[in-house]
């Protein structure tokens, strides 16, 4: 899988909404995602977690409350969308965390914007949303543990890669 676009909205420390065009970066090779301590390095990866398999990359950024920008406009709403090709098909699905949000009509009222996914197909055909889970494991061939050492070596932890017996 390649991404090609990412977008976050109030997603972890992002306020509002970050479109990361991955297309951009090409179709060779690897890609590294460097910067300061803090800069959100490892929230673009459970954002892209998240929108696969609807949970962070990592077990201690996985509190629901994570995922909604503590720093956003309380009518910017939560959600990332990942658009990526597999195979030469292109994929897009959207998630968004449960999470407070004000009122349509009484907008100094909160109420409870429900967890949603939708995932399009190459045909535009939207998966329904008790199949995405499956779909996403039979796109992408791995769960969400195999996703992570793959997609993501965090420091340290290349060896321990190296090292992995191949059922592993």
């Amino acid at each position: 899988m390649r991404p090609l676009k990412l977008t976050i909205s109030a997603f972890g420390p992002y306020a509002g909404t970050c479109v990361l065009d991955m297309d951009s970066l090409g179709t060779e090779g690897l890609y590294l995602i460097t910067g300061d301590t803090g800069a959100g390095k490892t929230t673009i990866f459970d954002a892209i977690c998240f929108a696969l398999y609807g949970e962070a990359s990592g077990s201690n950024r996985s509190k629901p409350d994570f995922f909604r920008s503590k720093y956003a406009d309380p009518e910017t709403p939560t959600f990332v969308e990942l658009e990526c090709i597999r195979r030469g098909e292109k994929y897009t699905i959207r998630r968004n965390p449960e999470y407070e949000r004000p009122q349509k009509y009484r907008k100094n009222e909160m109420t409870t914007q429900k967890a949603e996914v939708t995932l399009w197909m190459p045909d535009g055909k939207v998966v329904p949303k008790a199949r995405v889970k499956d779909m996403v494991m039979e796109i992408m061939g791995v769960d969400k543990s195999q996703f992570c050492a793959i997609a993501m070596i965090a420091q340290g932890d290349f060896l321990k890669l190296l090292l992995a017996d191949t059922k592993e």
